[in-house]
């Protein structure tokens, strides 16, 4: 056994390898050790021809599922090596194979997943400067293919989709993606396949066998190519792992991302759409407001809309009108939700009927799924809007697969498939008579039991029966001696002794024969019933997808009722103009106050550019969320928590909200909040919504105030790009950039002054803060006392150096008539430049390296450029850059 134990291990040396010896798995070698520790299972040993035993644990095969979701949560492959012939047929040793292998990405166990979000496993092949991206989740038979083109669009869509597993050629792996941060940020595994996985030939062929079509063309992958490659390995690593075809995966979605509004990793983080950024938990995310679904799939297909919101204004007003329509006739809206209610994952289930893994039960839930589909045609059929008439119309009812099952499947089954009781009576004639004869065998054998009693005078005579000595009468050692001569003794215990008779030998052959019998002919009619639920897999996926959108725009419905939302106008004049906004999350979770609401107004003109200032707490990073989660819900086709709103499509959302040092790749607050705006600036466009708070605070004040404006001028040059934008900041020296750029405005947060004390009014209102309220916000947060007095002090002192009178004399510097900026190549040409101010020639002759002139002394340069000659740049980590910058920064400030 052991022999062949290690042949098989040998073929499988990536996966745990989970060996059938008759009642449990066992595991042995290090797969033992491995799964002692993760599984909490005690290590033995076994005697395999070595001079040291074999480390061996084991798990019962009843409880496989639950020891098999930890190991392949915890990113482990598992290989399932069953008995694949009768043990009491077999000659010498059973003949056991690997039936399956599980790992993250193909779990098939849908009760350990969350049935709200997708579980999807991920191909990605790189060549030089392109990616092709494949995935596809096994438990509901969805599957798409795109390409990409750079780095930043591959990652977003990686985190847009959070695989449970990604497989790549070899030369991904060395592409300079992070995949220690892919790891740690959604618990996602990578590994490379083997090579042939990737060979082009064999990936169109697959995808053509599996589609049974003859070209490509038809399955619109005509302009794929390297997405081609993608989608065919995971045919064929699906195919590899699970030994079985994937004929549930009925269709490929080939799609283009700019197909849809864009958003990069940052701002699914910031704006926190499916889960809270500390917690990672769904309370506290828009997908927690939203979500009022009843089903399984019109979560899930919730939570897709949400990270990937629509750009076609069509589109967009189609979902806004049924979310009227339900609202408008909203008894109707909930006698849908009524019968949404009891349908189970028919997604889900319909995936375990084609892996012949659902069980009886299984089928009664997908039968009271089907039950509920004429009530819900018939009430979409009241409805005017045409596009829920038309899912009235298309429904199918799937009658004739619930008259199937109902007719065939008892209410209240067992569990498992191979101990009978599992087919009506009445469905199959040849199940009704061997039902009966089982049920009279067990009669024949009570009659024999009184019979014999009478015979023998044996008062407490029984007949008892296990696996191992079929029936057998047993007598108590009191009654010993009235055991007639002929019976056949067959076991011997402390108390009592067992016979066996031929009469009882006769009975046992009928009984059991019938009981055999029985239990391997119900087994095939349920089969045979899964067979004929899955001859109409297409017919049933499309009722799924019907019940998933009703659900969902149902859901939708209910939250704008509930919450007071308005339908949103939209339109592709590039204008927001929100009245009385509201945060959709915060002013849910806020118990005792009231939200207050405000307005935002953008444009493609003068009011392009929103300068905010007020003190921290103050409410700024909530208004500036606000806006943009208005903005997604209204392109996801939702109502929005104002009470007017006007939205301009916009391309793409970006964030920079908040900073924190990335420890995972050695980046500080200030390196990871650059890198994130020179994204922005990368890839925004004149049509994206640009979230930028705080920018520049990560360094001294004079850098960030230099980099923060910066960026503003940047921004505003149409000719640069010139995107609507809210821009929130604690350097009030920005504020005058309103006079100097027409497209900037200023607000700020009301803030009233009751003494030393302030009272955050979280209103928006026309012009600059002229205070920071710093030290009052130091109070509110507890600083004690002294520091507070201190910093008063201090404040008094550094207020003398005013940076406020020094931006005042600069002038912009991107005017879109005599600048032009090549971001790529990071230069600058002027075609006519201004003149420098004074104190800036000055500041130049006096070698000072500030924006600002603060009347600083000399400096000496020649040790620090030594400094600088000796750093060996090739072992210095961004982090320690920071630092090593930092310290020269102090050494010229202690020369001043």
């Amino acid at each position: 056994m052991m022999q062949k134990y290690m042949e098989t291990k040998e073929e499988y040396k990536d996966c745990i390898l989970f060996y059938r010896l008759g009642d449990f798995y066992e595991m042995f070698f290090d797969d033992a050790k491995i799964c002692s520790k993760e599984l909490e299972l005690t290590l033995t040993g076994k005697s395999c021809g070595l001079e040291e035993r074999a480390p061996m644990c084991g798990v019962p095969f009843h409880a496989v599922d639950t020891y098999l979701n930890k190991l392949v949560s915890r990113g482990y492959k598992v290989a399932i090596c069953e008995q694949v012939e009768d043990p009491k047929q077999a000659k010498g040793l059973v003949k056991r194979a690997v039936v399956r292998i599980a790992t993250p990405g193909t779990n098939l166990n849908t009760q350990s997943l969350d049935e709200t979000k997708n579980n999807y496993l991920m191909c990605i092949v790189y060549t030089t400067n392109a990616y092709g991206v494949s995935y596809v989740d096994v438990t509901t038979g969805e599957y798409y293919v795109t390409e990409f083109d750079s780095e930043n669009k591959l990652l977003d869509e990686i985190f847009k989709t959070a695989p449970s597993e990604i497989i790549c050629n070899d030369s991904f792996l060395v592409s300079g993606i992070d995949l220690e941060e892919l790891h740690i940020r959604l618990n996602v595994v990578v590994s490379a396949v083997d090579n042939w996985h990737f060979d082009e030939s064999k990936c169109e062929q697959a995808l053509m066998e599996h589609f049974g079509v003859s070209s490509l063309d038809g399955l619109g992958l005509a302009d794929y190519s390297i997405g081609i490659t993608a989608a065919g390995a995971v045919m064929q690593y699906l195919t590899e792992t699970q030994k079985t075809s994937m004929d549930h995966i009925t269709s490929i979605k080939p799609y283009i991302t700019n197909h849809y509004m864009l958003l990069d990793r940052s701002t699914r983080r910031n704006l926190e759409l499916c889960e809270t950024m500390r917690e990672k938990s769904k309370r506290g995310s828009l997908f927690w407001i939203l979500d009022k679904t009843k089903t399984a799939m019109g979560a899930r297909l919730l939570r897709n809309s949400i990270e990937q919101p629509l750009i076609d204004i069509d589109e967009i007003n189609t979902r806004l009108d049924i979310i009227s329509e339900f609202n408008d006739n909203a008894i109707s809206r909930e006698e849908l939700r009524e019968y949404l209610s009891p349908i189970y994952d028919i997604e889900r289930l319909i995936s375990k009927i084609s892996y012949k893994s659902a069980n009886p039960r299984d089928l009664i839930a997908f039968r009271q799924s089907l039950s509920m589909l004429p009530h819900i045609k018939y009430v979409l059929s009241s409805f005017s809007q045409s596009k829920l008439k038309e899912y009235g119309v298309n429904l199918d009812d799937l009658s004739d697969i619930y008259k199937l099952i109902d007719e065939s499947i008892i209410e209240e089954p067992p569990i498992t498939v191979r101990e009978g009781g599992i087919i009506k009576d009445g469905f199959n004639e040849e199940v009704d008579r061997l039902r009966k004869a089982k049920t009279e065998g067990k009669q024949w054998i009570a009659d024999l039991t009184e019979e014999e009693k009478e015979k023998t005078d044996i008062k407490n005579l029984k007949i008892k029966y296990n696996k191992v000595f079929g029936y057998f009468f047993e007598v108590t050692n009191s009654y010993k001696n009235l055991v007639p001569p002929e019976w056949t003794v067959k076991q011997t215990l402390s108390n009592c002794e067992r016979y066996i008779t031929p009469r009882l030998k006769e009975l046992e052959d009928t009984i059991l024969g019938a009981e055999e019998k029985l239990f391997t002919l119900e087994y095939n009619i349920f089969n045979e019933t899964l067979d004929a639920i899955y001859s109409e897999i297409g017919r049933i996926q499309q009722a799924a997808k019907i019940i998933a959108q009703i659900d969902m725009f149902a859901s939708m419905a209910v939250v704008a009722e509930q919450n007071n939302y308005v339908r949103p106008d939209m339109s592709k004049d590039g204008c927001i103009d929100i009245k009385n906004g509201r945060h959709p999350v915060v002013e849910k979770m806020i118990k005792n106050d009231m939200f207050i609401s405000n307005d935002t107004f953008l444009d493609d003109d003068s009011h392009r550019i929103a300068i905010i200032t007020g003190p921290n707490m103050a409410g700024k990073s909530t208004y500036m969320r606000q806006t943009a989660l208005i903005v997604l819900m209204a392109q996801i086709g939702s109502f929005v928590p104002a009470e007017s709103a006007k939205i301009g499509i916009v391309d793409r959302i970006f964030t920079r909200v908040g900073a924190s040092d990335d420890l995972a790749s050695g980046q500080s607050t200030f390196m990871v909040e650059m890198t994130e705006v020179s994204n922005i600036l990368r890839n925004a466009t004149k049509n994206s919504l640009i979230i930028l708070d705080e920018i520049g605070r990560g360094t001294s004040t004079f850098d960030g105030l230099s980099i923060a404006w910066a960026v503003v001028e940047y921004i505003a040059n149409t000719k640069l790009l010139g995107a609507k934008t809210l821009f929130a900041t604690h350097y009030h020296e920005l504020t005058e950039l309103e006079g100097k750029l027409d497209s900037v405005n200023n607000y700020c947060i009301a803030v009233k002054e009751q003494g030393d004390d302030i009272v955050f009014l979280r209103k928006i209102i026309k012009g600059g803060a002229d205070k920071s309220y710093g030290i009052q916000v130091a109070k509110l947060a507890g600083v004690p006392e002294t520091v507070l007095n201190r910093a008063k002090e201090l404040v008094e002192k550094l207020s003398n150096n005013d940076i406020a009178n020094k931006a005042k004399e600069i002038d912009v510097e991107y005017e879109p008539e005599d600048y032009n900026y090549d971001i790529e190549k990071q230069t600058t040409h002027k075609k006519r430049g201004r003149k420098k101010t004074s104190s800036e020639i000055e500041s130049e002759q006096m070698g000072q390296i500030s924006m600002f002139d603060m009347g600083s002394s000399n400096v000496k340069t020649e040790d620090i450029i030594i400094e600088l000659h000796d750093l060996d740049l090739s072992t210095t980590t961004p982090i320690d850059a920071m630092n090593i910058l930092y310290k020269m920064q102090m050494k010229l400030k202690q020369r001043m």
